[in-house]
């Protein structure tokens, strides 16, 4: 349930599940936008914290060097830093973050130690046939980043770039055995953090299939309270 500050200012406090290639970061660059709440997410925090050397970057540089995952608590030390900004005050999208259980847990240990309260949680649903569609058909040119798409955007002749006319490139990400690959691991891993938010009844799932704009619509009129 969305709360409101002092000021009448929707409070939102979000988090947006959805599959690899999905369209979460469209959706939520478009809240972001809307709402003028930060995108939170924990790989470029991470990132940041390393780049500026902080004492939390060195830790977690140590991790990342040796190849081991960074540790739950470590990430939310960090978030706990980056939710006294004054940019959150309205509210902030997680992405990226809970991915488990024990996350979860985690993250609302910190909640309730700042008096946060998640208010939303939500889940763009696409069924595996249309993600495994939409990412493998991607074709790149690798010199100059230019995206195709076999269906959605097929470059004028196949297989080649527009400009130069030099053979485009599929991803290793965008490969139908990976992009399945991957898909298995998000549903092991949210199924039951879904479950876990639905106890909350907080959780909204949308068909993540339609358009950009329906999409958008329907979470900005949950989101709203409309």
């Amino acid at each position: 349930m969305v709360n409101s500050n002092n000021s009448g200012n929707l409070i939102m406090k979000i988090i947006l599940i959805g599959p690899p290639g999905g369209g979460k970061g469209t959706q939520a660059k478009i809240l972001v936008d809307k709402f003028n709440i930060p995108q939170i997410s924990t790989g470029d925090m991470l990132r940041k914290h390393v780049k500026n050397n902080t004492s939390l970057g060195k830790k977690a540089k140590g991790f990342m060097t040796n190849g081991t995952l960074v540790p739950d608590e470590l990430i939310l030390n960090m978030m706990e830093e980056r939710f006294e900004n004054k940019d959150c005050e309205n509210g902030y999208i997680l992405d990226g973050f809970p991915r488990t259980i024990p996350q979860a847990e985690g993250l609302e240990k910190l909640l309730n130690k700042i008096s946060h309260n998640l208010t939303n949680v939500i889940v763009l649903e696409i069924i595996d046939d249309i993600i495994v569609e939409r990412m493998s058909g991607r074709r790149i040119h690798l010199p100059s980043g230019r995206i195709y798409h076999v269906k959605y955007n097929p470059p004028k002749e196949n297989n080649k770039d527009d400009i130069t006319n030099e053979p485009l490139s599929i991803r290793d990400d965008d490969k139908e055995e990976t992009v399945r690959d991957r898909l298995n691991i998000y549903h092991k891993s949210t199924s039951p953090l879904i479950d876990y938010y639905n106890k909350k009844n907080i959780v909204s799932k949308i068909n993540g299939s339609k358009s950009i704009e329906e999409v958008s619509s329907k979470i900005i009129k949950i989101l709203s309270n409309d």
